[in-house]
């Protein structure tokens, strides 16, 4: 059994429903964050499924230049607030640097450090001094043992609502695979562990100034996450993947996602009537 905590009235970990986090990539306008969040209420209530809205503010951690990277810190939390008020939800996005975690922890539920920012010792402590709960996404380059280390840092800070997110390691260049048993690991630290289905199909780097990315196997490997245990599912959804602005090869489509959340909870269902 895992800690528990809450995130915005979503419980999270201690043998909580399953839990999904998910969201266009970045924000490409606030009408459209708006309406996905709407959705993607609507679509959970039906199941009785946590949620919490994501979308990223600044995608800084592109390999291109010209890569889309959104509306920036002030007009892009101006966008998440009004999803929060509109929606109720709990709301999470990524922050890249110390300067702007002040500014994100006065809207966000939930802070999140991206992978390739999980050993940046300044951000974490940051992050994890602001008191909110932190989502750290293991790094494409570390075992998830080696997440012990990074637990330890926010730990030192006095927080321990943490989360970890496996979202695959790297397989050569321009590749990633998913090792199952990284859940497992992590679990066994104590924190509730979080799955992203979506940049777990990955492929860094694979349109030359974008990222490709295979979305066939998103359904399949999250069906698997959670048959070995997990606390949430990370997936990025969008209405028309082909023309979002920012991973849209691996995004999910939105109409076809009440379809996959429907199998994974009757999996985690079925995990937990077992035990």
């Amino acid at each position: 059994m895992t800690h528990s905590f809450k995130a915005g009235g979503v419980k999270l970990g201690g043998g909580a429903p399953l839990a999904l986090i998910a969201g266009p990539c970045v924000i490409e306008s606030e009408k459209l964050a708006l309406s996905v969040a709407k959705k993607l209420k609507r679509i959970c209530e039906s199941l009785k499924m946590p949620l919490i809205f994501k979308s990223s503010y600044d995608k800084a951690n592109r390999s291109s230049g010209s890569s889309y990277r959104g509306p920036g810190l002030e007009e892009g939390l101006r966008a998440l607030r009004r999803v929060k008020a509109e929606t109720g939800l709990a709301i999470l996005s990524d922050v890249h640097c110390r300067e702007e975690v002040k500014a994100a922890a006065a809207v966000l539920d939930i802070i999140q450090i991206p992978a390739f920012l999980c050993r940046q010792t300044d951000l974490v402590h940051a992050v994890a001094d602001t008191g909110k709960v932190v989502n750290v996404k293991k790094g494409q380059f570390l075992s998830p043992r080696q997440m012990a280390n990074v637990i330890a840092k926010i730990e030192s800070r006095g927080n321990r609502k943490i989360l970890l997110t496996e979202r695959g390691v790297s397989f050569g260049y321009g590749d990633l695979v998913v090792d199952m048993r990284s859940l497992v690991v992590m679990r066994e630290f104590g924190y509730p562990v979080v799955f992203d289905a979506t940049h777990s199909v990955q492929l860094p780097g694979g349109m030359g100034t974008a990222s490709g990315g295979e979305r066939q196997y998103v359904a399949p490997l999250s069906r698997a996450a959670v048959a070995v245990g997990i606390d949430a599912l990370f997936i990025e959804t969008h209405p028309d993947p082909d023309r979002a602005l920012c991973d849209g090869p691996n995004s999910f489509p939105l109409r076809t996602l009440p379809e996959l959340l429907k199998s994974v909870i009757a999996i985690h269902r079925a995990l937990n009537k077992s035990k």
